[in-house]
């Protein structure tokens, strides 16, 4: 079968397409790890940002500061960190996407653990009337 090949017009037309709708789609223009917060912040050429907490992300649980400053745009569509060897889509992390399923599930259940020490601890907070009430 051979290969279709555009003509002239078509091509113009096709590019012509798809640089309308990369006008309309938001690029990513910058990535930055805020110490302050512990977040990864990834902006947008349409001045949207997203932000996510950089510890919560599989392999950068241990990261240093230095480390994470290192993050830097791979293309338009991921997020690279060179000296840890560490790769997310910019998609995936909108997604809620911060690991491996595993990994997720380790960190989903790790609040609901019940160490000897929480149970100890729980125990204590209660014997002093437990947790504040709330005011309104």
């Amino acid at each position: 079968m051979a290969d279709a090949v555009p003509d002239d017009q078509e091509f113009r037309e096709a590019t012509r397409a798809g640089e309308a709708q990369r006008a309309n789609t938001p690029i990513p223009s910058s990535v930055r790890f805020d110490a302050a917060s512990g977040r990864i912040i990834v902006d947008f050429s349409n001045g949207a940002c997203f932000m996510a907490p950089a510890r919560a992300l599989q392999g950068l649980e241990t990261a240093t500061d230095a480390q994470l400053a290192e993050v830097e745009l791979l293309g338009e569509t991921g997020l690279h960190w060179e000296s840890l060897d560490v790769d997310f889509t910019i998609a995936g992390l909108m997604n809620g996407v911060f690991g491996t399923a595993k990994f997720m599930e380790a960190q989903r259940r790790g609040g609901q653990s019940r160490s000897a020490a929480k149970v100890e601890a729980s125990r204590a907070n209660g014997a002093k009337g437990g947790r504040p009430r709330k005011i309104n």
